[in-house]
C-alpha cells in the first residue's frame, strides 16, 4: 500500500503540471481553434528565465514574476507576428506555424542561455512530508495547489467576468462576436498572454523538482496535448482531469512495469483516445447536418 500511495502522489504531482499545460492548450484552442504546440516552450521559458534572473541576484518571487510576465509577452508576440497575419489560413498551416515557433524559441533559448540542466531552491524547503507511509515534497504541494488554483481562477474568469464571456463568445462564433462589438483581436491577444503565463507558472513550480533545460518543452507539449485530448480538447475541466489521469498512468507504468515505457504512455493514450473517443471524456459530440 505505501508503494502504491507513493506512485499515486508522484503521478498527481507530474499530472498537475500536465494539467497546467493542457489548460494553456485549451485557452488558445477555444479562442482560435488552433492547437499551439509552442505551449511546452512556455513551460521551459518560465523555468529558464527564473533560473537566470535568480542567479543574477533577484529575490526568487520577483524572478518568477519577471519570468511569467516575459513569457506572456512572448506569447503575445507569437500571436501578433505569426498567428494573426495567417488568420484565415487552414488550421493545419497554423499548427505548423506553432511548431516552427517552438523550434525557434528552443534555438533562441539555447543561444541566450545554455544547454545545461538548472534548478533553483524549492519554495518551502526540501524536507519530505510523510503521508500514510509515503512521502511528498513540499514543492509538490505547490504544484498541485497551483494547478487547482489556476483551474478555479479560469472558471471564475469565464463565468463571472465580461471579458471571460467575450472569450467564450469569440470561441463560439467569431463573426457574431464582432457584430455585437467584441474586440476579437484583443481576445486573441489576451488568450495567448494567459496561455503563455500559465505555461510559465507551470515551469516555475516544477523546476525545483524536475530541473529545466532548453530542450524540455517538446515533452511537455506532447504530454499536455495528450492530457487535453483525454479530457476533451477545449474543456478546462477535461484538461485538469486529463492531466491528472495521464500523470497517474505514467507513474504506475514506471513503478509497476518499467520506467523505460513511461514516456510511451502519452502516445498510447493519444492513439486510444483518437480511435475510441475522439471527443474525450468531457468533450461534446458534434454532428453535421447534410
Amino acid at each position: 500500500m505505501p508503494e502504491f500511495l507513493q506512485f499515486l502522489l508522484s503521478g498527481i504531482t507530474v499530472g498537475a503540471v500536465y494539467a497546467l499545460v493542457a489548460l494553456g492548450f485549451t485557452i488558445i484552442y477555444n479562442a482560435s481553434g488552433v492547437v499551439n504546440f509552442a505551449q511546452g516552450e512556455f513551460v521551459m521559458l518560465g523555468g529558464m528565465i527564473t533560473v537566470f534572473t535568480y542567479a543574477a541576484g533577484l529575490p526568487l518571487p520577483l524572478a518568477a514574476l519577471i519570468a511569467i510576465l516575459a513569457t506572456a509577452a512572448i506569447g503575445v508576440a507569437l500571436n501578433t507576428l505569426a498567428i494573426a497575419p495567417a488568420r484565415g489560413a487552414p488550421v493545419v498551416s497554423l499548427i505548423i506555424i506553432t511548431i516552427g515557433a517552438s523550434i525557434l524559441i528552443r534555438g533562441a533559448t539555447q543561444l541566450v542561455f545554455d544547454k545545461q540542466l538548472h534548478r533553483f531552491p524549492a519554495f518551502s524547503g526540501d524536507t519530505p512530508i510523510a503521508i500514510g507511509g509515503a512521502t511528498i515534497l513540499p514543492q509538490s504541494l505547490w504544484v498541485i495547489s497551483g494547478a487547482f488554483a489556476i483551474f478555479l481562477l479560469l472558471w471564475l474568469f469565464f463565468t463571472r467576468t465580461l471579458i471571460g464571456r467575450a472569450v467564450l463568445a469569440t470561441a463560439n462564433n467569431r463573426v457574431a462576436a464582432q457584430l455585437v462589438g467584441i474586440n476579437t483581436n484583443f481576445v486573441m491577444t489576451l488568450s495567448f498572454a494567459m496561455s503563455a503565463a500559465i505555461g510559465a507558472l507551470a515551469g516555475v513550480l516544477v523546476t525545483p523538482i524536475t530541473l529545466t533545460s532548453y530542450n524540455i518543452g517538446l515533452a511537455f507539449a506532447l504530454k499536455g496535448f495528450a492530457a487535453a485530448m483525454i479530457g476533451g480538447m477545449g474543456n478546462p475541466k477535461g484538461a485538469l482531469v486529463g492531466g491528472l489521469l495521464l500523470g497517474i498512468l505514467e507513474a504506475m507504468t514506471a513503478g509497476y512495469i518499467s520506467s523505460q515505457y513511461k514516456d510511451a504512455t502519452a502516445f498510447i493514450v493519444i492513439l486510444v483516445v483518437l480511435f475510441a473517443m475522439p471527443q474525450g471524456l468531457f468533450g461534446s459530440k458534434s454532428t453535421d447536418r447534410v
